[in-house]
């Protein structure tokens, strides 16, 4: 039997199959929209908030074009990690365990990577809120840094996040209808706004901007694969527990396959509801930005980004605006990092307890799923992401360099849940060929910037060069 063969064949043998439960149906599905509003508010303080009106300020519309489809093809993407845990079960990480090849390579090539975003993530989301604090409060950016992540990571820590996610989600639904409405109050004329629909680069193009953007926008690597723990741990499709082994498909009869293609079409209605709402927001903070940022030369920087970004509804409403959008800025900051360190507790807890069960560890506490979050969440997540704000102390700069690595990471994530879906997955669950081909043009897509990144960080091209 060739390795193709043994990951389409992993079974559970030997117990009792649990059946998939029906979807929801109607109305019950709001619902189960939980995990993709905790996906899309994990990306709204980078991507959307700081990023998008730095980009605007910069170049104005003429990179709307690759904003649009970065979120498009995002959605493909999401959507396959997506039907990858509802189909078998199983997290994205347990999958890639399963690849053929050297005992967990995947696993070290996706944690690996991630270990320094995780830490810059923290860092730089704390940084970003804490200069807001300081225009409110007074203090040190510093000062309230530290204390932005130890209250957030005591929060995540002690089991507290559900309840400040739920408040958190109202508060993004607030925040997306501001920004919209203050756009469509300064919206340009149609003809400067579809010029940016031209794929077109700027003669003055600098990757260290347009990639962590990129990156960021919607999910990054790391949110994507955050996708796949939370809708398990709601419970759709498949993932009704803590499986271990795949689902097996020869024993599922007809009805029981249907109910799968249901709860698929609910994640993939959640999922666009994410995008949507996502999309809305960050074309309205491109408008605001190149409409009212880059006519003043204003860019959100380092420890300026909350007086900055203020300026966007306070030129619209006055004091009034400035103060509400820089409370927007400090409470999409804090409940970002809150969902980053939430996210890549699960994400490590299990990449942990995948690489010692591969070094023959069995049983006692560090293969304990609950005890290895909170070790992660103490250390990783809180004590690192301080030691590195106190070094570098620059939220723009170290969100930049994880925003980098998460676009370049995306095109990995993306050929490796493509490849397990088409052999892990029946032919009826599977991507049919335009869902195929589009996910596999979202990763050239990144894989694309990345690479121009990297010629321009070594020289070879220039910023014009692209």
């Amino acid at each position: 039997m060739n390795s193709d063969q043994k990951i389409r064949t992993t079974t559970l043998i030997d117990q009792p199959q649990v059946p998939v439960p029906p979807p929801p149906q109607g109305r019950d599905w709001l619902k189960w929209l939980g995990p993709s509003f905790l996906w899309m508010l994990s990306a709204a303080g980078s991507g959307e908030l700081l990023f998008t009106p730095r980009i605007a300020a910069l170049y104005g519309y003429t990179l709307l074009w690759a904003l649009l489809a970065a979120v498009v093809l995002k959605w493909f993407i999401n959507r396959e990690v997506g039907r990858f845990t509802v189909c078998t079960g199983l997290t994205i990480l347990e999958g890639f365990k399963r690849l053929p090849g050297p005992k967990n390579w995947a696993i070290w090539l996706i944690l690996v990577p991630q270990f320094v975003v995780a830490i810059t993530t923290v860092a730089g989301m704390a940084g970003a809120a804490a200069t807001a604090l300081i225009l409110m409060t007074g203090g040190t950016v510093q000062l309230w840094t530290v204390i932005i992540i130890v209250v957030t990571a005591a929060i995540v820590f002690l089991g507290q996040y559900d309840g400040v996610e739920k408040a958190s989600s109202y508060i993004g639904i607030g925040r997306t209808i501001a920004v919209v409405a203050a756009a469509v109050f300064v919206f340009p004329n149609l003809g400067k706004l579809s010029g940016g629909l031209v794929p077109q680069i700027p003669p003055d193009i600098q990757y260290e901007e347009i990639l962590p953007w990129l990156g960021f926008m919607l999910a990054g690597a790391a949110g994507i694969m955050w996708y796949s723990y939370w809708i398990g741990a709601r419970g759709y499709g498949a993932a009704t527990n803590k499986r271990e082994e795949p689902i097996d498909f020869q024993q599922l009869d007809r009805d029981q396959r249907e109910r799968l293609q249901g709860w698929l079409s609910l994640m993939t209605f959640s999922n666009t509801l994410a995008v949507v709402g996502a999309l809305l927001a960050a074309l309205s903070f491109l408008i605001l930005g190149a409409e009212l940022l880059r006519p003043q030369g204003l860019v959100p920087q380092e420890n300026q980004i909350a007086e900055t970004l203020g300026s966007l509804l306070g030129d619209l409403w006055g004091p009034f605006g400035f103060w509400f959008m820089v409370a927007i800025v400090f409470i999409t900051f804090c409940s970002t990092t809150m969902s980053v360190q939430d996210g890549f507790g699960r994400m490590f807890a299990d990449g942990t307890q995948i690489l010692l069960q591969g070094f023959g560890v069995r049983g006692g506490r560090w293969t304990n799923e609950k005890f290895l979050r909170k070790f992660y969440i103490a250390t990783l997540l809180a004590g690192l992401p301080i030691g590195v704000y106190l070094f570098f102390g620059k939220p723009v700069g170290l969100l930049q360099t994880a925003g980098a690595i998460e676009a370049s990471h995306i095109p990995v994530v993306t050929g490796l849940t493509l490849y397990l879906n088409h052999q892990m997955l029946p032919k009826k669950l599977q991507p049919d060929l335009l869902s195929f081909w589009a996910t596999a043009v979202a990763g050239l897509f990144f894989a694309g910037f990345a690479v121009t990144y990297l010629l321009q960080l070594t020289g070879l091209i220039g910023s014009s060069g692209a």
